[in-house]
This record gives structure tokens, sequence and C-alpha cells, in this order.
């Protein structure tokens, strides 16, 4: 989710979720529900590597396979199918609702 004050609000989603920070990179924070870490929640201000900001993440097993889907639906791919150095493989679509969903899996 895109925000303008970080801090702020990982600071409301802390204390009325109870969430905690499970990933830090200063543009973009990861919350999680504790004892549960697939319950999670990024905040960011804007994207380190993409032009625009995803409105949701997904992890799937196969990043690839998602991809290969997508571009065979005639889906609007937003970021290609990258690296990124912290970890994941992602690439973003536009959805039929102009949302931009973020598929990733981590590397």
């Amino acid at each position: 989710m895109t925000v303008a004050d970080i801090d702020a609000a990982r600071l409301h989603y802390m204390q009325v979720l109870g969430m905690e920070v499970v990933m830090d990179h200063g543009w973009i924070i990861t919350l999680a529900t504790p004892g549960n870490i697939q319950v999670q929640l990024s905040l960011m201000t804007t994207d380190a590597t993409a032009t625009t900001n995803p409105n949701l993440s997904i992890e799937v097993d196969d990043v690839d396979g998602a991809n290969q889907v997508a571009a065979n639906a005639g889906l609007e791919i937003i970021h290609p199918l990258t690296d990124e150095e912290w970890g994941v493989r992602r690439f973003f679509f536009r959805d039929g609702s102009g949302n931009v969903v973020n598929v990733l899996s981590h590397a």
C-alpha cells in the first residue's frame, strides 16, 4: 500500500492491528501478525525499481509460470519479470479494474 508517511502508517498498523515489522528497507516495510507470518501488509512510499507502486502483492510458488500466464492472457505487464536485489523475483500486471498487482517469489 502506498503511504505518504511510512513511520506514521507503521505506527497505526502496529497499534490498531497488533502487527510487527518483519522487513524494513526504508522505502518499504512489511508488517505481519505475530504468530502468523503468512498474513502480511507492506507499506511503501515509492517503489525502488518500478515506475509505479502496486496496489497489492501476492507471493506464488512459480513466478515465471504466473508471468507467462499473465502474458498469454493479454494482461498489461507494468514491471517486467525482475530479480530484485532484496531477494525476490517479481513482475507487475494491471488487472481488468486497473489495479497493479505485484506477483513475486522469494529467491
